[in-house]
């Protein structure tokens, strides 16, 4: 499943870079790729992209308690002697 973890990463990524382009200037680089469609305009391509971004996004929010329990550090135990 680490591969699937890493797609939904990438696709995410991919995601939010958009995302921020939109916020920032009015720049949407998924319409831009797949057709060179003016801001807001989508087709199959793009509606894939979108759906494929939102999936990984739902996925990985059902991930969380692993990623962030995986990420504290480990107890340590008392060494006897």
């Amino acid at each position: 499943m680490k591969w699937l973890n890493a797609l939904a990463a990438v696709l995410t990524i991919v995601g939010g870079l958009n995302w921020g382009l939109v916020g920032l200037f009015e720049f949407d680089l998924v319409a831009a790729v797949f057709g060179g469609m003016s801001f807001g305009e989508v087709n199959v391509a793009s509606r894939v992209v979108y759906a494929l971004v939102g999936l990984s996004a739902a996925y990985l929010a059902t991930q969380l308690r692993t990623f962030v329990g995986a990420s504290r550090p480990a107890t340590a135990h008392p060494v006897s002697s």
